[in-house]
């Protein structure tokens, strides 16, 4: 249905033009009209047409101011034009004000129809793009939850790759460096500082997480996790890198009206822990902070900020750097942990020596830590028995300095290269297993499972130690060995084709002309 509103002072005309809609659209259009430019306004803030045909000189208001006007309140509509008068400046005022058409009285009816169909196109058009969009903010409305559980579960389990959180931070239009981290926590009550049947609340959480996280993104917007136990995490994104008091009495006083809210909405008790500042790649002890605020108070809403949680660090320590140090170290980055550990090391070469001694042996003991936890070392006490005495030895800082860089890049080395021996040691197995069993149907599974491993980080590895997924592998030595047969046997088709994978000859004849080129035939003929 079309709604088309018709402005002219002349009745006539009024009626000429609900005639030759009526006649030529039938019942697609619901008319109304107007005679003066403040009825015309008045009637286009009720009636929201889609289509107006707009005569220029009306009893009050001109035409073109009435445009004006509607175009305030409707800003879809599509203007016809009329006038008694062929005047440029009229007609390039109308365009400026989105008329399709400008024609002078007395009306063409074919040019009138014509412009009026044009018109139709245009608000077709626009419904399909509304429908669209509206199309695409429902399947948003689905996707988003799921991407903003992947990044809290990612930053609080620290399962992740750089790119990762940075892929996570453009899809959900992430800006801020820093944020802090809320726990809700539900129960059926609070007794001391925990929630009692904290299993049973659990699953009431959960049948009211929709409405819950509406209320939280109400209160506070930012990316909301799924439900963990009796608990939901939740991120706000933060532009500066600290909350002073002001900011932390607010939050704490929203925390309290959602926690209020959200148990007359459900008939749960909640308290909600507040955790500290971070940077959003920091975010797990941001979590931590606010998860140990709940346990030292019995209050309702608990800030870290306001408790003694964490260590706190003198005005210009270098904390951030500090811990630029061991996530490097963890990823095995050798280059990059010692970027990060020589710019610590300037921070502290002027100190007291012994200040030093100590700190670059908790720094190694801590990387060293950070490598045997992550496998394929055998750890003996005896190993350090060394250290102290090496350290009480050395009196000045460049000596330091190359024994400190010697112990990082030893942590960071055996990281990095145990990952790639354990990586090369699945790829192998897994060509292995591909080369003994490529005439069967077998899949990414079948080998995933066979080396041990998930399909999700085979397929990654694979492809970093191969430069092929595991398909154009396995495609690459089907081709391989029907060549050779090609060239070396007298088989048939068929048997050839059953010989290396395949079921199908005629998919095996287009899978080998795609990939050399030429068929199975013309290969044979060639050799």
């Amino acid at each position: 249905m079309y709604k088309i509103l018709l402005a002219d002072d002349e009745g006539i005309v009024i009626d000429s033009l609900s005639f030759i809609i009526e006649k030529e659209f039938g019942d697609s259009c619901i008319i109304d009209h107007a005679k003066t430019g403040r009825k015309v306004i008045e009637l286009a803030e009720t009636f929201h047409p889609d289509i107006a045909v707009m005569d220029i000189q009306m009893p009050g208001i001109n035409g073109l101011d009435a445009m004006r006007e509607i175009r305030k309140s409707n800003e879809n509509t599509i203007f016809i034009v009329m006038s008694a008068y062929d005047k440029f400046d009229y007609a390039q005022e109308a365009i400026k004000l989105g008329a399709i058409e400008y024609m002078t009285k007395p009306m063409d009816r074919n040019r009138m129809i014509t412009a009026l169909k044009n018109a139709m196109a245009l608000v077709d058009q626009e419904k399909k793009r509304r429908s669209n969009d509206l199309f695409i903010r429902e399947k948003l409305e689905t996707v988003v939850p799921i991407l903003e559980n992947g990044l809290i579960y990612n930053i609080l389990f620290h399962e992740y790759f750089d790119e990762d959180i940075e892929n996570y931070r453009s899809m959900l239009e992430i800006t801020a460096d820093y944020g802090y981290m809320m726990v809700i926590v539900s129960g059926d009550a609070a007794e001391g500082n925990h929630m009692t049947n904290a299993v049973g609340s659990g699953v009431k959480l959960q049948q009211h997480y929709q409405n819950i996280r509406s209320y939280i993104k109400d209160y506070f917007g930012g990316i909301v996790g799924s439900v963990m136990g009796n608990k939901i995490a939740v991120l706000i994104p933060s532009e500066k890198n600290s909350m002073d008091y002001n900011e932390r009495v607010e939050v704490i006083g929203k925390a309290r009206e959602l926690a209020h809210k959200l148990r007359e909405r459900t008939d749960i008790a909640f308290r909600i822990g507040v955790g500290r500042v971070e940077k959003i790649r920091d975010m797990e002890s941001s979590y931590r902070d606010a998860v140990n605020a709940l346990l030292l108070t019995t209050n309702t809403v608990a800030h870290a900020d306001d408790l003694p949680i964490g260590c706190e660090y003198s005005e210009n320590y270098p904390v951030d750097i500090e811990r630029k140090i061991f996530a490097e170290v963890e990823k095995g980055r050798t280059e990059a942990a010692l970027n990060a550990a020589k710019e610590y090391f300037e921070y502290i070469r002027g100190g007291d020596i012994m200040d030093i001694r100590l700190k670059i042996l908790e720094f190694a003991l801590r990387a060293e830590h950070i490598s045997y936890s992550s496998g394929g070392m055998v750890y003996n006490i005896s190993n350090r028995r060394d250290y102290l005495p090496t350290l009480m030895g050395i009196d000045d800082t460049d000596s330091l300095w190359n024994w400190f860089s010697d112990r990082l890049i030893f942590s960071c080395r055996n990281i990095s290269t145990k990952r790639e021996e354990s990586s090369n040691d699945a790829i192998e197995a897994a060509k292995k297993y591909i080369e003994s069993n490529y005439t069967d149907n077998i899949t990414l599974e079948d080998v995933s499972r066979e080396v041990n491993i998930s399909s999700y980080y085979l397929s990654r590895i694979f492809k970093e130690g191969t430069g092929e997924n595991f398909i154009d592998y396995l495609t690459g030595l089907r081709m391989d060995k029907a060549k050779e047969l090609l060239a070396t046997t007298q088989l048939s088709m068929k048997e050839i084709c059953a010989k290396v994978g395949y079921s199908d000859p005629n998919y095996f004849s287009k899978t080998f002309k795609k990939n050399v080129g030429v068929t199975p035939t013309e290969y044979r003929e060639g050799k």
